[in-house]
């Protein structure tokens, strides 16, 4: 039986009212560390799993050096959310650094969350990949900076992919995935997967068939465009792919895909590593739906980023950290424990690439890369529209029925 995407309690997301915060910072005492000997604690908020570990790992040298201790909490992504937003309310606040997803850039900034990096001296070099500090910008000013080159990429199992007839480099379009979707499914086993969980993922995870399509989910003004002939053909699509598969958590998709028992499923970096020698590996998402159609950006950022917080206890010791982290030396080496920097150098890296040779796919996706709508209602957005996404999924919605009622609701939020 196929699992609901939506887990029961999910249907709804805290909607958080900010107030702006102070401009905190803790005395200049603090700020250099444990000279007199006793260590300055920090603590960072970060998101679990591979993205804090990839930052976890560098931290035993920076301790050293600096005569600190750093506390690390690891949460989900809403968890993660509502974490950094609650506590941005208070005067003096609980963390040094904070990781952000680049779609809460929006409501942060505008809630004055985020500590100004460019006032703080911070830059970014040309070995980052530019497009991915778009997200971390308002006008020239710097507010995060991109840590983990998070992006929508296929992973497939090679067997199953050339028991259906086809290479890496063939699968173009999307009818080339329903092709083997189809194929490895009368086949006896998993043709595609997609993620549920949460309205984020399922949104998320939709984007790219979305783009192919040459939809998107607002309009220049902002205007949410999800009841559209474009959006409508997206979804069904989908739906097409779906009955072709399952719906699991990510570690599921990776053990199945990994396992041999599915062929296909969209994916993100930051959950697999594959070597050279891997059953599973990754190519980019197909940018076209057929061989006649004009190629499009279908590759959307997840990329996680570091900011410091406004009411940070110890700034000017998490600007050391935060350019620390981002040093080159030392996103080379988070990707021995899963990285994915988001310099150019270290994913290009020819002893990288030897051994972990899906990186190129990476870089390239990372430089193409569509982020989500930058507006502070993005939370409430998705919540809104995989909300009702599952709901056509599920079979308890048509299409045309699920979309008009996601737009209505849509537009009232955006009306505030």
């Amino acid at each position: 039986m196929k699992r609901r995407l939506l887990a029961g309690a999910l249907a709804a997301a805290m909607a958080l009212s900010m107030t702006a915060c102070g401009s905190g910072g803790g005395s200049s005492a603090d700020q250099e560390g444990g000279s007199s000997g006793e260590k300055t604690k920090m603590t960072l908020i970060l998101r679990g799993g591979t993205y804090a570990e990839a930052l976890k790992a560098s931290l035993p040298d920076f301790e050293a050096e600096h005569n600190v201790s750093i506390e690390v909490q690891e949460l989900s992504f809403d968890d993660l959310h509502t974490g950094i937003a609650l506590d941005a309310t208070n005067p003096d606040g609980s963390y040094d650094l904070c990781m952000v997803d680049g779609s809460w850039m929006a409501e942060f900034t505008e809630n004055e969350v985020l500590a100004n990096l460019s006032e703080m001296g911070y830059s970014f070099d040309d070995d980052i990949i530019e497009a991915t500090t778009s997200i971390c910008k308002v006008g020239d000013d710097i507010y995060l900076a991109p840590f983990f080159g998070n992006v929508t990429v296929m992973m497939y199992n090679k067997e199953l992919i050339k028991a259906a007839g086809y290479e890496p480099e063939d699968i173009t379009t999307f009818d080339d995935l329903m092709d083997i979707a189809k194929k490895t499914h009368d086949a006896g086993k998993t043709g595609f997967l997609i993620r549920g969980g949460s309205a984020d993922n399922i949104v998320s995870d939709f984007i790219p068939h979305l783009l192919v399509h040459g939809g998107w989910v607002v309009d220049d003004s902002n205007k949410p465009t999800v009841n559209t002939p474009e959006f409508k053909a997206a979804m069904q699509e989908y739906l097409d792919l779906y009955a072709l598969g399952d719906t699991m958590d990510k570690d599921d998709i990776v053990a199945a895909i990994d396992g041999g028992n599915a062929a296909l499923g969209q994916a993100w970096p930051g959950w697999y590593v594959p070597t050279a020698d891997s059953k599973a590996s990754y190519t980019v998402i197909p940018t076209k739906l057929d061989d006649s159609d004009t190629p499009k950006n279908t590759s959307m950022y997840g990329v996680w980023c570091i900011g410091i917080p406004n009411n940070a206890p110890h700034k000017d010791l998490a600007l050391e950290l935060l350019e620390y982290v981002m040093s080159p030396e030392v996103q080379l080496k988070s990707i021995d424990v899963g990285g994915v920097p988001c310099r150019e150098s270290c994913l290009m890296n020819a002893d990288v690439l030897k051994t972990y040779p899906q990186y190129e796919t990476v870089c390239s996706a990372l430089k193409t890369g569509v982020y989500r709508p930058v507006i502070a209602e993005w939370t409430q957005f998705t919540t809104i529209l995989g909300t009702e996404m599952d709901n056509i999924i599920q079979g308890t919605k048509t299409i045309d029925k699920g979309l008009a009622d996601a737009q209505t609701q849509l537009e009232e939020l955006m009306a505030g």
